[in-house]
């Protein structure tokens, strides 16, 4: 009887260790792995939102280069010298696609803020799930 009691006993603890131990650290690792992931999506969306920012001044004062360039080229064509409305001319070309640039700039980094929400919104989701595995088996 003792060995029978022995045995199973043994048993138990073996099945318990090969099916219970290895799982925590596997999980708790990926609760950790996927906090640091957060941590770096969170990073990016903070710098992707400064660019923006940033991309909009340099929107704004083009806006303003451009319509003071489109009042020069008016002047210009008002005066008649076409020396004048040359340079007039391709000042307005330079800041349109200064313009076009820094609008594409921002298009760029909307969609990389949008990628990297997402990316966050991913991650929250497998942490809380890792979360919810790892409390469902420290229960057991």
């Amino acid at each position: 009887m003792r060995t029978l009691i022995n045995w199973t006993v043994g048993a138990a603890c073996a099945t318990v260790i090969v099916t219970g131990f290895p799982v925590l650290p596997g999980v708790a690792q990926d609760v950790k792995g996927d906090r640091r992931e957060l941590r770096q999506d969170t990073r990016e969306i903070r710098g992707d939102k400064q660019e923006i920012a940033k991309d909009t001044q340099e929107i704004r004062q083009d806006r303003k280069d451009l319509q003071a360039s489109r009042q020069q080229l008016r002047d210009a064509y008002k005066s008649g010298d076409p020396a004048a409305i040359k340079a007039a001319r391709e000042n307005f070309h330079k800041n349109q696609g200064e313009l076009r640039g820094d609008l594409k700039d921002r298009r760029q980094d909307a969609q990389e803020l949008n990628r990297d929400r997402q990316e966050r919104r991913a991650d929250v989701r497998e942490l809380r799930q890792d979360r919810r595995e790892l409390g469902a088996r420290r229960a057991k």
